[in-house]
């Protein structure tokens, strides 16, 4: 990995704020975050599926889909069956599914390394082929760490005068 701009000198000063990592960790650090999700990729849309596919309290269950939604990665929509109070679903926001790469990539690298006694398998619904996520340039080159150079500008909180307080 190759560091240019502010991260090539930052020392030992935290990047903070700054960091892309770091803002989605924010968001997505906890497990039950990261069921959730998991859940709404695999088409739960109801406070109920989730906590029960999730196996979380509705407590946690609501902590994160408020979160989630609170964040732009989830939306609500109404729905009501007969005879029913009107209720809210659960679906994902473009914002959402962007997280898909990164959610599968996830579960490639546990089928890799720590694999559960069946391994769910990801495979392209059109043609049947296994589905692959790795990293590749938008040329369409496959590349690996050593390959990639992270360039960010920014002080990373030393004299920044947009840098929260701390």
């Amino acid at each position: 990995m190759n560091l240019e701009g502010a991260l090539a000198h930052r020392d030992n000063r935290p990047v903070g704020a700054y960091c892309s990592i770091e803002r989605a960790l924010d968001v997505l650090s906890t497990r039950s975050a990261m069921l959730v999700l998991r859940e709404a990729f695999y088409g739960a849309t109801r406070f109920e599926e989730f906590a029960a596919r999730a196996d979380l309290t509705d407590a946690t269950t609501a902590a994160r889909l408020r979160d989630l939604v609170r964040t732009g990665i989830l939306d609500t929509r109404p729905y009501q069956e007969p005879g029913q109070r009107r209720r809210h679903e659960y679906v994902l926001t473009p914002a959402g599914n962007d997280l898909m790469p990164a959610l599968f990539a996830l579960l490639q690298w546990a089928n890799r390394h720590d694999p559960p006694p069946y391994p769910p398998q990801l495979t392209h619904h059109q043609c049947g082929q296994p589905v692959s996520i790795e990293a590749r340039c938008e040329a369409g080159h496959p590349v690996t760490t050593d390959d990639i150079t992270v360039t960010a500008a920014g002080p990373f909180g030393l004299d920044d005068p947009i840098a929260p307080d701390g």
